[in-house]
């Protein structure tokens, strides 16, 4: 098992799913904290109303974690204080993570979500952890 013990297993931090190259639509200070995302796009990513995400904005560099709410059709808006790092028309990248032992590595794949012009779903795609 190299560095990780067998008797004391070390936890490791993947990717699970990424919606890659959303629009933000809206960015809305005053409402409670949260992204809300179109509930097909949720689907297609096996997201989790209320579950921990990070939003990466391509624009600007701005990185926060935040929690997924379900919104309207074509939604993707950023809600509470991270709303003043979007703005409406910025594209962004959307991360969910698990924690694996390392017996589960080699099963993982990872959901990958490609986000075209007018927050249409392009592909999903399961990717396979590949070990060094």
């Amino acid at each position: 098992m190299g560095w990780v013990s067998r008797f004391n297993p070390v936890f490791r931090t993947f990717l699970r799913s990424k919606l890659h190259r959303a629009t933000i639509t809206a960015a809305d200070p005053d409402y409670e904290g949260s992204i809300s995302l179109d509930r097909a796009f949720c689907r297609a990513a096996g997201l989790l109303e209320f579950e921990q995400v990070d939003v990466l904005d391509i624009n600007n560099g701005a990185r926060f974690t935040t929690y997924v709410i379900y919104g309207d059709t074509g939604q993707v808006q950023v809600n509470g204080a991270a709303a003043r790092l979007v703005r409406p028309g910025d594209i962004v990248i959307v991360l969910a993570y698990c924690q694996l032992a390392p017996e589960q590595v080699n099963g993982h794949f990872a959901r990958v979500v490609l986000m075209g012009s007018g927050n249409v779903i392009v592909s999903a795609e399961d990717k396979p952890v590949n070990p060094a």
